[in-house]
């Protein structure tokens, strides 16, 4: 699927918009690649900077820091996730089927949309699985809740939440259900990969159907209840 695409993110997350200009593309390239490849700890500006070919005092003019940074491309991974969700379920009348293909679009989000060149959607998915929760386990998490800098992924699990509560106007935790099938995929990959003793799913190859199946056995276990 190539489609050309611009994500709409809160604009306090950058000082200039990176989707504007090639050498904000090139800095969104580079960070996911060095990120994916050092871990966000040992990131620097200066080592981006380095490797764009560049002056760190260039990627500055764009992030104020590499925190804001990291929450910008987790939230741009999340309005991807967004876009194809509403893609993928358009013209779909039953909201069971709906959840499933929701389901399904959380799983395989990291396939790669040629048409956005400087972003390759399955490092990025990495990078959301590992880091991703850095963005907002932090101390200043509530300043910058209200600065809207996490509006991206709220709006992203009242979209699901909504899906649920039409699927059982009763079940009474729709929200925390929405939020933790995102948080579900993210782990559950992660212990896969890294921790097999904390999950029962096997990830071999890039292939995440278990992980899938998994989310939907819990998802209508409760909702069904």
């Amino acid at each position: 699927m190539a489609v050309g695409i611009k994500m709409i993110l809160n604009d306090r997350l950058y000082i200039r918009d990176p989707q504007e200009t090639a050498l904000g593309q090139k800095i969104i390239k580079h960070s996911i690649l060095m990120i994916d490849e050092l871990g966000f700890e040992t990131f620097t500006f200066k080592k981006l900077a380095k490797a764009m070919s560049s002056t760190e005092a260039s990627v500055y003019r764009y992030f104020e820091n590499k925190h804001r940074l990291l929450i910008y491309l987790v939230a741009w991974y999340w309005e991807w996730v967004s876009f194809l969700i509403d893609l993928n379920t358009a013209n779909i009348a039953s909201g069971e089927e709906r959840l499933k293909i929701i389901i399904k679009t959380i799983v395989h989000a990291k396939r790669e949309n040629p048409a956005i060149g400087y972003v390759n959607e399955q490092i990025l998915h990495r990078i959301v699985i590992s880091e991703g929760a850095k963005a907002y386990h932090t101390k200043a998490v509530d300043r910058e809740n209200t600065e809207g800098l996490f509006l991206n992924y709220k709006q992203l699990c009242d979209k699901v939440a909504d899906v649920i509560s039409e699927i059982n106007s009763e079940f009474p935790y729709p929200h925390a259900l929405a939020s933790n099938l995102f948080e579900m995929h993210n782990n559950h990959i992660f212990f896969a990969e890294h921790l097999p003793h904390l999950t029962d799913v096997q990830v071999k190859e890039g292939d995440y159907n278990q992980v899938e199946c998994m989310m939907v056995f819990f998802a209508f276990r409760l909702i069904k209840k």
